[in-house]
């Protein structure tokens, strides 16, 4: 739950300041994607606002890597998010230096979205049973907010506005405005990598949507999370030296039913 917590806070600010830059400046990014690369020249100045976006999405993945690694809570999915982390904080990290900064915070407010709902719901998850009584309310939040996610913060934020909008003007309208653009293969390698681990998450949502429709899960959790006695064998401190077993469990999900009891 503090994970949760903290994360939503972060995500909540972060996606309402990526709004009011693209939908309450001058910055015409999300409606005409290839002008992100318009008037583009090596040491451009980077403006001020969107060099404190860049700030504080860079200081927030650097220290993702290391919470992830040492403190959070191991999960299933843990390496690909080590994984995201790293190259999301490369992305953020070049993106700035080679001033490529107009494109990266159209990433930034495509993915930021999804994240704020999906901790949101997690909220409401670990909030439904508290204190030895079951709340529906936080249930009902909890259900809604999973479709919710499925069906429009993620797949229509990251798995059709992502390569319409972001891809679209990195693959293609990057050349045509700035011929030999330099490090092209290197960010649309990255960007790929970002699309591949979308679809891995989204495959997760895909089987817990299933799961639900077959009568396997009764309610929502968290499908990614160990069950109980896996976590008494595995302490959280060595959560570092798990990588090769959490590689190895992959999406095996026990009895097909995995429930976060650390509420």
């Amino acid at each position: 739950m503090p994970e949760s917590a903290w994360k939503l806070l972060f995500y909540t600010l972060a996606w309402s300041y990526g709004i009011y830059l693209l939908f309450f400046t001058d910055y015409p990014f999300f409606y005409d994607p290839p002008s992100v690369f318009y008037d583009w020249k090596k040491g451009m100045e980077v403006p001020t606002d969107i060099a404190i976006a860049y700030l504080l999405q860079g200081s927030f993945y650097g220290h993702s890597i290391y919470a992830t690694a040492y403190m959070d809570t191991w999960r299933r999915d843990s390496v690909v998010m080590l994984l995201h982390h790293v190259v999301t904080l490369t992305l953020i990290s070049f993106s700035y230096a080679f001033r490529y900064h107009n494109v990266g915070i159209l990433v930034l407010f495509l993915h930021d979205g999804s994240d704020v709902q999906l901790e949101f719901t997690k909220l409401n998850v670990y909030f439904k049973h508290r204190g030895g009584v079951y709340h529906r309310l936080n249930d009902v939040i909890s259900n809604i907010g999973c479709l919710t996610l499925m069906n429009i913060y993620w797949f229509w934020f990251r798995l059709y506005w992502f390569p319409l909008k972001v891809l679209y003007a990195t693959c293609h309208s990057s050349l045509q405005a700035v011929p030999n653009i330099p490090f092209y293969f290197f960010f649309n390698a990255l960007l790929l990598v970002l699309t591949l681990m979308n679809i891995y998450w989204f495959l997760y949502i895909v089987l817990f949507v299933a799961k639900v429709l077959m009568g396997q899960m009764q309610e929502v959790n968290d499908v990614r999370e160990y069950d109980v006695e896996e976590s008494r064998k595995s302490p959280h401190g060595e959560a570092g030296l798990q990588l090769s077993s959490a590689l190895k469990e992959g999406l095996h999900l026990k009895n097909g039913l995995v429930k976060d009891k650390r509420v």
